[in-house]
């Protein structure tokens, strides 16, 4: 399979790849030091990226970077515009009043959307450990006393109730065999889930 070649020119026999060290070197040189149009299409490019993340950061962490009204205005139109065309010329709006943030706002605004994602990777890590309790309880009935032991709080009474009827709910039926369908998942599978994730959220409460 042929590589495919770079883009580059050649610059006294050498060739010079755009990108390079050496390409931004010589451009500095042709610009007196000032920023190419490459690099500020890119920077352009990247501002109007950071504002459509900002479409999708909560209230809760946006109200605090104290970011100007004409550029919140502007989000909410952007979020309210279904049309492709009209909301394309709107980003490019959302982009232009981006340029005109302070390199201190601009931080807070990347450190606000990966706080988020933060946030939103510990979420996703707590519903499947939740999960997997939930698994082990109704399959081994040695999850039972480890589960007690971390969480003593817990009604073992209704646990062991809805573990009972989870593991009877759980059992194929000649049909759903037959029909190569997994078991039915009654309302005890999902009950016993919520009790394991309250039981974690009050744990991440007192941890704060």
């Amino acid at each position: 399979m042929s590589r495919k070649p770079k883009k580059g020119y050649f610059v006294q026999g050498h060739f010079v790849a755009e990108g390079s060290d050496l390409d931004l070197l010589l451009e500095a040189e042709r610009t007196g030091g000032e920023r190419s149009r490459t690099e500020l299409k890119k920077e352009s490019d990247d501002l109007q990226k950071l504002g459509e993340d900002l479409l999708t950061l909560s209230s809760g962490l946006k109200d605090r970077l104290g970011l100007p009204e004409k550029l919140i205005d502007a989000l909410d139109e952007a979020r309210r515009i279904t049309n492709f065309e009209g909301r394309r010329r709107q980003m490019q709006y959302v982009g232009k009043l981006m340029r005109g943030l302070d390199k201190a706002v601009l931080d807070g605004v990347r450190d606000a959307l990966a706080e988020q994602r933060g946030g939103s990777a510990q979420h996703t890590l707590a519903l499947h450990m939740a999960e997997k309790w939930r698994d082990d309880l109704i399959a081994d009935d040695e999850a039972l006393p480890k589960w007690l032991e971390a969480h003593p709080e817990t009604d073992v009474q209704q646990l062991r109730a809805l573990i009972r009827q989870a593991r009877k709910d759980g059992q194929p039926d000649q049909e759903s065999i037959s029909k190569g369908l997994a078991p039915r998942r009654g309302r005890a599978f999902r009950d016993i889930f919520q009790i394991v994730r309250d039981a974690m959220n009050r744990e991440e409460a007192q941890d704060e």
